[in-house]
């Protein structure tokens, strides 16, 4: 496992450029949100998708699959965002949420029996800085809660190597906040519900 120590106040653009190429090549990252840890691929690569899936266990026929994007205008592009959608969102973003929205057509084939997508913008200038060099959302899946909190400034690699040994490519960005991201499900932006109470605190 390849492993990359970017400081999110210090963004060095020629590892964000390496993590990027591992991307377009297919491979899955881990990196860090404002949350927690995170698997990241390419989330249009279909391939790359599948290989994220079978790492982190999920059936993608029948888990909620989720994007990072860089800002909502470029979530906007993947996913249907109305108005009042768009205004609780604006609140929240960027922030610890995931908002479960209509999904568009745009993305993949594995999204296509969904009718719904999770979308992020992370507080994490890492993690958005992926997506907006990548030049389109990163298909995201959390890290175990027990994994995302061995950080050990002097060598995070182990734990996470041993545990996922597909990964390829480790963004080590520091400590993370170890608490999952509020789920709130717009898909109906009518009647908006918290899904998963996690880190952000959210008022409907």
């Amino acid at each position: 496992m390849q492993v990359l120590k970017i400081y999110p106040n210090s963004i060095n653009e020629r590892f964000i450029d390496q993590a990027v190429e591992a991307l377009r090549n297919g491979e899955v990252i881990i990196y860090p949100t404002d949350s927690l840890y995170a698997f990241g691929c390419d989330a249009l690569n279909r391939r790359a998708i599948e290989r994220l899936c079978k790492i982190k266990g999920l059936n993608p026929e029948k888990n909620l699959l989720s994007i990072v994007c860089a800002d909502i205008s470029q979530a906007a592009d993947y996913a249907r965002i109305d108005n009042k959608a768009f205004q609780l969102m604006k609140s929240y973003i960027p922030g610890p949420v995931t908002f479960i929205l209509p999904s568009s057509t745009k993305l993949p084939k594995v999204f296509k029996g969904r009718k719904t997508v999770g979308v992020r913008v992370p507080d994490n200038p890492i993690a958005t800085y992926l997506a907006r060099a990548l030049g389109n959302p990163l298909l995201t899946s959390s890290v175990n809660e027990t994994d995302s909190i061995l950080y050990d400034e002097d060598n995070m690699e182990a734990p996470l190597a041993e545990n996922y040994p597909g990964v390829d490519l480790l963004i080590d960005g520091g400590g993370c906040a170890a608490e999952p991201s509020t789920i709130v499900d717009l898909a109906d932006s009518d009647s908006p519900e918290i899904i998963r109470q996690g880190r952000a605190q959210i008022e409907l």
